[in-house]
């Protein structure tokens, strides 16, 4: 089964009808970064959708100004501005106190959850360790009872993943894996980017979707859904806090 991000997205984002309906998003961004420029975009058409406000400046001022916050990573500031963002206000959940979960590992429970895939006791392999991806997919494989490993391109082996029964990639390594690392009927969530000949991919070559139960595409696969969890945290949050 090929996941349709966007479909998935799109019934996410249409189930918040007007609930975040004059609402503000305040975004601290890194200027000058093409590929950030590229994903604060994406985030500003969902937003636009959804009747949110967006406003970009320092985190000091959004916090004051905005309902939600986030820092878009990568930002050369980004463990200082983390470990000053309000807990109530952190939609990406990338700081402490989290009040919701990483869009990414909601957008990961979807997909799961859409296809009956259980967790418990199974093998499960997350490549990468980032903070965006690998930390908190790992997290919540831990919690929900999955035999984990967590494999990292510095480690130099993907041997683990022939017998995985689930993989979640955030490596950002151009097609790092190939159909002969894997086992028939793996579930294969790709949640890592890159750019390669002027064009985004993942980190999972496509033709692992012939050996794969379950695979995610890059483009169209995880990040619609992610961000689409994004602005589900965000209502989560307004709920959470009056």
């Amino acid at each position: 089964m090929i996941i349709d991000g966007k479909k998935i997205a799109e019934e996410i984002i249409a189930g918040l009808g007007d609930s975040l309906r004059g609402k503000k998003l305040g975004i601290v961004v890194n200027a000058g970064d093409p590929a950030t420029e590229s994903f604060v975009k994406i985030k500003e058409r969902v937003a636009e959708r959804l009747g949110v406000e967006v406003l970009r400046g320092r985190l000091d001022d959004l916090q004051e100004l905005c309902d939600v916050v986030l820092v878009q990573l990568p930002h050369p500031e980004a463990e200082t501005l983390l470990l000053q963002l309000w807990p109530a206000k952190d939609v990406d959940a990338l700081g402490d106190g989290l009040m919701v979960e990483a869009p990414v590992v909601g957008a990961v429970r979807e997909v799961l959850r859409r296809e009956g895939v259980g967790i418990a006791n199974k093998k499960a392999v997350v490549i990468g360790e980032g903070r965006l991806v690998g930390k908190p997919v790992a997290e919540m494989l831990r919690a929900e009872g999955a035999l984990l490993q967590v494999v990292t391109l510095e480690q130099g082996s993907l041997a683990e993943l022939k017998d995985a029964d689930i993989i979640v990639s955030g490596a950002g390594s151009p097609h790092l894996i190939k159909p002969d690392m894997l086992k028939p009927g793996v579930v294969l969530i790709d949640a890592g980017t890159s750019e390669q000949g002027g064009k985004v991919v993942g980190d999972v070559d496509p033709a692992c979707a012939k050996v794969a139960s379950v695979f995610t595409p890059v483009p169209g696969g995880m990040g619609p859904i992610a961000v689409a969890k994004l602005f589900q945290n965000f209502a989560d949050l307004i709920k959470k806090n009056i």
